[in-house]
C-alpha cells in the first residue's frame, strides 16, 4: 500500500508536540491514526477534534517505558482496525545537564524512553508486519544524533542509538521500511525535561528564538509515508534554517 489515505499509524508520545502535529496532519491526508502518551484525557481531545474534522482516530494510554503497555498498545490497534501500516516512535525524553553533576536518574529516564520504549514498539509491531508481508518503522531521533552538544551526552548516546538500531532493523528486516526522522529544534515541550536551572533557561532562549512549528516535520514524517512501497526514505534531518548545530 502506498500513499497516506486509508493507512494505519501508530504514534507515541501523541499528546503534544511533534506527535500530535503528525497525527493531525496525516488523519488530514486520510490515515487512520491511533494514538499513545500517558496524558489520557489529551489524547481524547486530540482525537474528538480529528473526528470532528472527518478524520478517523483511536487512542489509548501508554507508558512507553513499560514493555506489557506498548505490546498493548500495538495490540489494541491491530483489535481496532485489523492492521498496522506505520509506527512512530516518538516519545522521548531531554535532560539535559553537565557531566559532572551525575544525574544518574535521568539517564535512566532517558534510556528508558528514547532507547527501551522505541525497541518495545519495534518488537511489538515486527510480527504484525511479518504477518502482513508489509510495515514501516519511523523512528524519532535528533540533530544531536549526529553530534554531541554539550551538556547532551547521554542524549545524544540515545538519539545515536536510535539511529543504529533503525540501521540494523533496515538491514536485517525484509519487507519493512525504516525511516529515521531527526528534528532540530521544535516547538514542543520537548526542553520542559530539562531540570537542571542554567541549561533550561539557555535551551528555552534557544528555542524561543529559533524554533519551528513541529508541523514542519511532521510533513517530513508525511513525506516518507506517502512514497511508493519500493522505495524506501531511510533518514531526514530537519532543522531552522538559522540553526547551527
Amino acid at each position: 500500500m502506498s500513499g497516506i489515505q486509508g493507512k494505519v499509524v501508530v504514534i507515541t508520545g501523541a499528546s503534544s508536540g511533534l506527535g500530535e502535529a503528525t497525527a493531525r496532519l496525516l488523519a488530514a491526508k486520510g490515515a487512520t491514526v491511533f494514538l499513545g502518551a500517558r496524558r489520557e484525557e489529551r489524547l481524547r481531545a486530540i482525537v474528538k477534534d480529528i473526528e470532528r474534522e472527518g478524520g478517523q482516530a483511536a487512542a489509548k494510554q501508554v507508558d512507553v517505558t513499560r514493555r506489557s503497555e506498548v505490546e498493548a498498545l500495538i495490540r489494541a490497534a491491530v483489535e481496532r482496525f485489523d492492521r498496522i501500516d506505520v509506527l512512530i516512535n516518538n516519545a522521548g525524553l531531554m535532560a539535559l545537564a553537565p557531566f559532572e553533576k551525575a544525574l544518574v536518574e535521568e539517564w535512566d529516564r532517558m534510556i528508558d524512553i528514547n532507547i527501551k520504549g522505541v525497541l518495545y514498539g519495534m518488537a511489538a509491531a515486527l510480527p504484525v508486519f511479518q504477518r502482513q508481508k508489509s510495515g514501516h518503522v519511523i523512528n524519532i531521533s535528533s540533530v544531536v544524533g549526529h553530534k554531541v552538544s554539550t551538556g547532551g551526552a547521554v542524549y545524544s548516546a540515545t538519539k545515536f542509538a536510535v539511529r543504529a538500531i533503525s540501521e540494523g532493523f533496515r538491514q536485517e528486516v525484509e519487507g519493512v521500511r525504516t525511516t529515521v526522522i531527526s528534528p532540530g529544534a521544535m516547538q514542543t515541550e520537548l526542553p520542559l525535561g530539562i531540570s537542571d536551572p542554567e541549561m533550561a533557561a539557555g535551551m528555552q532562549a534557544f528555542y524561543r528564538d529559533q524554533a519551528i512549528p513541529a508541523a514542519s516535520v511532521a510533513r517530513a514524517i508525511a513525506f516518507a509515508i506517502e512514497q511508493p512501497a519500493d522505495v524506501d526514505i531511510n533518514e531526514i534531518l530537519v532543522r531552522p534554517t538559522t540553526q547551527e548545530l
